[in-house]
């Protein structure tokens, strides 16, 4: 048994699919880094954040992350070579060039900055750089770059990589939103309560993006929307069992069958898309909404990327 287990956990690594669908992830955590990291320097608050109060800063940070404290605290001299470092890593990522290199140089710098300030920051920090060690995981650069143009003369070829770099992707998302969901075990949010949690955080103003006194008019429709969120994080694992069931229909059995006939993943991608277009209208909440939906590209097989790609291929050449 144990033999056997093994066995296939060695082939679920070893694995292989087309490189698409983890070059699209690699091309949303580049840009996931330029829009965290160039926000702060477009808005100019670098030395706000990351700088101590002599420098400029909100407030005493202390020696800093590990690179930062090595090379000897939040000084100027240190953070602002980080910032370049982090942003010319997320462009050299999304564009595809510099290989695993570029991952380094991005994951690095912008793990280093993000964590300078304790207070000056969100969970979606981790949700970046946890997909930052993805990118390094798996060579997404191989397809859909700059490298690949220069290398087959096409900007999409197909290439081959190991899969479950995708799936560990899929992993920290559907891991997000059940933890998410899990710790919301208060009256306003579980069923038999007043699902009245949407409802309060559109009244206060740390999140909101405009004012929302309207929202009273509009209270069922907030219960409603909490239940569906609450039940939507906590039964997310039930997502990845569909695209695990979407991915290998032979081996799905009557559940998968049941799910794949009825389009379950796409359900529940739907219902995401949608909750995070009402939150990124609603709600200040960062680059949360982006980064949420970056992951959201690993949810579609890199075959059915792929069909897309020869389709619009077939029309060019039949135009």
């Amino acid at each position: 048994m144990i033999r056997r287990a093994w066995s296939r956990w060695v082939d679920a690594l070893s694995a292989r699919e087309s490189a698409t669908s983890l070059a699209l992830f690699r091309i949303a955590m580049g840009i996931g880094v330029l829009l965290t990291v160039g926000s702060v320097v477009a808005h100019r608050l670098v030395p706000v954040l990351w700088l101590q109060p002599e420098d400029g800063g909100m407030r005493p940070l202390g020696a800093g992350p590990w690179l930062v404290a090595l090379l000897g605290g939040p000084s100027p001299e240190v953070v602002w070579p980080l910032v370049a470092g982090a942003l010319v890593g997320g462009a050299l990522l999304a564009a595809g060039i510099g290989g695993r290199w570029a991952s380094v140089l991005a994951l690095v710098c912008t793990s280093n900055v993000v964590n300078i300030n304790g207070h000056a920051g969100g969970s979606y920090d981790e949700l970046l750089t946890n997909g930052l060690w993805l990118t390094v995981l798996g060579p997404g650069h191989r397809t859909l770059s700059v490298t690949a143009r220069v290398r087959t003369g096409s900007w999409w070829p197909t290439v081959q990589v190991l899969a479950f770099p995708r799936w560990l992707a899929l992993w920290q998302l559907v891991l997000m939103y059940c933890a998410t969901g899990l710790q919301k075990l208060s009256f306003y949010w579980v069923p038999g309560g007043d699902a009245s949690a949407l409802y309060y955080i559109l009244q206060q103003p740390t999140w909101q993006r405009v004012d929302m006194r309207f929202a009273a008019w509009l209270y069922p429709l907030t219960q409603a929307g909490t239940l569906v969120t609450w039940f939507w994080e906590v039964l997310s694992p039930l997502w990845l069992l569909a695209i695990v069931w979407s991915a290998w229909p032979e081996h799905a059995g009557r559940c998968g069958r049941i799910s794949n006939r009825i389009g379950l993943r796409w359900w529940f991608f739907g219902i995401g898309i949608v909750l995070h277009i009402l939150i990124f209208v609603t709600m200040e909440v960062g680059p949360f909404t982006y980064l949420s939906l970056a992951y959201y590209v690993a949810a579609i097989h890199p075959w059915e990327w792929d069909a897309l790609r020869d389709e619009r291929a077939l029309v060019r050449a039949t135009a």
